[in-house]
């Protein structure tokens, strides 16, 4: 597959960042604008069947991580995807910087993504992680972080590539939250096609009255009740 990497660009551009980070920062995520057409989701999702494109594939019953299917691309991906992962990176650039900052922590990100992934395989971490998933009815996955290694990118994107209420019901994105000696958030998101949701890979600050601490939050999928649920997961550190 091809794709014009300029205009997913373009399309990356076009949110308002300032207000995505803000709301990432509230709340831990948060829809960007439109990122694939629906043809482009359409062909996305039809590489599934595609055993070639992929260098994994989890079956999450077998794994106990839910119910449902979903695959590792391989190199090269297809254009849209290598230009959404590319164009969003320095985006979130900027959260991961400041989170880290506030968090006391280490911010090892360099400016490019072609950079930060040549750090994560010199430390082991090769296999790359871009994401096709797949569920049926009855099928969900369970709450999770997707860390992979040492080296963590501290902010991922899901894409939806159907449209929810048309071509599935159910299968709602979920993102809890363990917050200090409280209770745990939960933040349930349907995920318009063909639009991402930027959201939390490991833990994310929350002010306290000792100052900022991580909260810990974990992702999943809730029960699909009918029709088909797929979705292009794009993670920006490689796995070991």
């Amino acid at each position: 597959m091809g794709g014009n990497a300029g205009g997913h660009a373009e399309r990356v551009a076009e949110g308002d960042w300032t207000a995505i980070g803000a709301e990432v920062d509230a709340n831990g995520c948060a829809l960007t604008p439109p990122l694939l057409t629906g043809e482009e989701c359409a062909e996305i999702a039809g590489l599934y069947d595609d055993a070639g494109r992929f260098r994994s594939t989890i079956d999450m019953e077998r794994y106990r991580f839910g119910a449902g299917q979903y695959r590792y691309f391989a190199e090269p991906f297809p254009g849209p995807v290598a230009a959404l992962r590319e164009a969003l990176y320095p985006r979130l650039l900027p959260i991961a910087r400041d989170w880290a900052g506030r968090l006391g922590r280490p911010a090892p990100w360099p400016e490019t993504l072609g950079e930060w992934l040549g750090m994560c395989h010199a430390a082991g971490q090769r296999k790359p992680t871009p994401i096709l998933l797949r569920y049926g009815k009855d099928d969900w996955n369970a709450l999770h972080r997707d860390l992979y290694g040492d080296l963590v990118f501290p902010l991922q994107v899901v894409i939806g590539l159907d449209e929810p209420g048309a071509d599935y019901t159910g299968g709602e994105f979920l993102m809890v939250e363990q917050r200090a000696r409280a209770q745990s958030r939960g933040t349930a998101t349907l995920l318009p096609r063909g639009r991402g949701l930027v959201f939390t890979t490991r833990d994310r600050p929350v002010r306290t009255q000792r100052g900022w601490s991580a909260s810990p939050v974990r992702h999943g999928v809730s029960v699909v009740r009918s029709g088909r649920r797929r979705t292009l997961g794009l993670v920006f550190h490689d796995a070991a």
